[in-house]
């Protein structure tokens, strides 16, 4: 990785976005499934019906996210 000495002495690294990649998709789906257990439903709801609400029924309740 290459390195550069900035005027305040500490060394700055470029982060190649081929190592910043898997980070980003992580993060990606670490949200969409934070928001299927915690908002899919009612009027926020990507996907008709109850199937996904009660899929995740008791995952919200251990995760502490009110669904009643």
């Amino acid at each position: 990785m290459p390195h550069t000495l900035s005027a305040a002495g500490t060394i700055q690294t470029q982060i190649p976005v081929r190592e910043l990649l898997p980070w980003a998709a992580f993060g990606a789906l670490l949200l969409l499934a934070l928001y299927f257990v915690g908002a899919e439903e009612g009027a926020t709801a990507l996907i008709n019906g109850t199937a996904v609400h009660e899929f995740l029924h008791d995952g919200r309740h251990l995760l502490g996210f009110p669904c009643h």
